[in-house]
């Protein structure tokens, strides 16, 4: 009787930690059914706030074209252009946080959030950031016909020129070019004269022409015209050297106190994506961007491949809001 009862009893044990493990195990796929996939998002959107044919755009359609193929997702690039970027940013700050409407951002996302304070959306609180994909750091040139070789050089001759006769440029109010330009102003004591342009290609033209003295520019703009004896490049504005012009100092090395800046792109999404999905989005384009054909095809935009954890992007807009916010408001620059 004894032994009927003890087998009795472990037998419904068993049946009892069958049961457990079954309801278990149909929770945990339940659960797994229940987050969203990226592989079952179908058609996507990459919205690009600038125009066809910029660097960005380029970028834009390169990772698109790599990821769709990863994910077996059709991905649309949507060029939302206008007000500065504005539009195209709005766009996603109001769109479903589902993954199938990802932002293409880049530097003007926090340039045209320090300048305006009657934005529709928060920068930070309205996105979830995924990856910061590239930056290219901003270099200092001036024209031939400048005789300074060096920064000492360069404030040795303004500060003996009339106040506000040495030129500077960039391409437009607002942009990351002119902001660096006047917090360099703001930091050094110097006075330049602001000529204002509509695009980047004109600017570089005219310094080449001699009819601007000096400006920051992208590297991948200048980099050509610097190396085939057009223009002289004086310092960089990144961390370090860079490799295609080994022998030209940083500004920290110049003695310039201002910090690195660069141009950068990354991807965001509206606020609220499922931690799961950028969790795969960031995951799937850190794959994209370690393929050496992906390297390769960016380093030739003149921009340097970065990748990583999503939280170096939203790192890099809090510290560039706190950056540009100080200088617009030092220097009491608006926008139309």
């Amino acid at each position: 009787m004894c032994l009927n009862t003890l087998s009795n009893f472990n037998m419904r044990i068993y049946i009892l930690l069958f049961l457990y493990f079954l309801i278990s195990n149909t929770q945990a796929q339940s659960q797994s059914q229940s987050q969203p996939n990226l592989n079952s998002l179908g058609t996507m959107q990459f919205i690009v706030p600038s125009s066809a044919g910029t660097t960005g755009d380029q970028l834009a359609r390169l990772i698109s074209s790599k990821l769709s193929s990863r994910i077996n997702a059709s991905i649309v690039v949507d060029n939302k252009v206008g007000a500065g970027g504005l539009i195209g940013i709005d766009y996603v700050a109001k769109s479903v946080p589902d993954g199938k409407t990802l932002l293409f951002s880049a530097t003007a996302f926090s340039t045209l959030s320090a300048l305006r304070n009657d934005l529709p959306y928060d920068p930070i609180k309205n996105f979830s950031p995924i990856i910061l994909l590239g930056t290219s750091p901003l270099v200092f040139v001036v024209t031939n016909s400048m005789p300074a070789k060096n920064m000492k050089e360069f404030f040795d001759y303004v500060n003996k020129q009339p106040i506000g006769s040495v030129n500077y440029a960039s391409p437009g109010v607002g942009s990351v070019h002119h902001l660096t330009s006047e917090m360099f102003l703001q930091e050094t004591g110097i006075k330049l004269t602001h000529v204002p342009y509509k695009a980047s290609a004109t600017l570089i033209n005219d310094i080449v022409a001699g009819h601007i003295q000096s400006a920051f520019v992208v590297l991948q703009t200048s980099s050509q015209m610097v190396l085939n004896g057009k223009m002289r490049m004086l310092a960089v504005l990144g961390q370090s050297r860079i490799s295609q012009f080994p022998s030209i100092p940083t500004m920290a090395e110049s003695g310039v106190p201002i910090p690195p800046i660069s141009a950068w792109f990354g991807i965001s999404a509206p606020a609220n994506l499922p931690s799961s999905l950028v969790i795969q989005l960031n995951n799937e384009i850190n794959q994209v961007l370690n393929m050496p054909e992906t390297r390769a095809a960016i380093s030739k935009m003149g921009v340097e491949p970065v990748g990583g954890k999503p939280e170096k992007l939203e790192m890099l807009i809090k510290n560039e809001l706190k950056i540009w916010s100080q200088v617009v408001k030092k220097g009491d620059i608006a926008v139309d």
